[in-house]
């Protein structure tokens, strides 16, 4: 269950999602975060329904924020309803059980580096105006050099604590590579194949593949052990 009261051991971090949320006509807010030791981490999130719009997204590889990360342009969704199959098939399915109408994601830019993701729902369909678009652009660009800061620091020798890093599915992700002699990008699709499969979350696929209760090895086939 996420706890938005959870202690952070970094209050810059914990104020980079509310900064939105006092700017903006949303509902909640999530940011990630790409590079250094932590890969893609979600850093912040104001509740937990912004927590499952990442997560769900993340799970499956679809979904607006993979246009973002792609494009580096904002991905404007007024109401989730009328995306449509064809978009996004997989999350839009996904998204329909959650308290989400309409859905923004800005990418975070410092320059012309590319830094992470903002994530920005509503509970009922909405569109931003001009002058939203251009103060949340405004934000992203603020959040993402907090960001880029604080990955330099840790380059340093510093460390960058978040409360819902995903560590577990990287290691995971280099334990079925090792497993099944693939790429970094395929065993990742390995274990959002199973989790989508098994009705269960990335997460805790990766948990079992951690604590070695599920194994992506292949079986040797039939015979094999008698050749030649």
């Amino acid at each position: 269950m996420f706890d938005a009261t959870q202690p952070s051991a970094d209050e810059a971090l914990k104020g980079l999602c509310a900064a939105y949320l006092e700017a903006l006509p949303i509902s909640g807010a999530a940011v990630s975060v790409f590079g250094g030791s932590l890969a893609e981490t979600l850093v912040c999130a104001s509740d937990e329904t912004s927590v499952r719009l990442d997560e769900i997204q993340y799970d499956l590889g679809d979904g607006p924020r993979w246009e973002v990360i792609r494009t580096q342009t904002p991905v404007l969704v007024p109401d989730l309803q009328e995306t449509g199959d064809h978009s996004w098939p997989a999350f839009s399915k996904a998204a329909t059980d959650i308290d989400a109408a309409s859905l923004f994601v800005f990418p975070l830019l410092a320059g012309g580096l590319s830094v992470g993701i903002v994530e920005m729902y509503c509970s009922s369909p909405r569109e931003l105006t001009d002058a939203q678009i251009s103060l949340t652009t405004y934000l992203a660009s603020r959040t993402a050099w907090t960001l880029l800061r604080r990955l330099m620091n840790e380059g340093e020798g510093g460390s960058i604590e978040v409360p819902l890093a995903r560590r577990e599915i990287h290691q995971a992700t280099g334990m079925v590579l090792v497993q099944t002699g693939s790429t970094a990008a395929e065993a990742l699709l390995l274990l959002r194949g199973h989790a989508f499969t098994s009705g269960r979350t990335l997460r805790e696929t990766a948990a079992d593949v951690v604590g070695r209760q599920l194994d992506f090895t292949p079986a040797a086939a039939p015979g094999v052990d008698g050749l030649q």
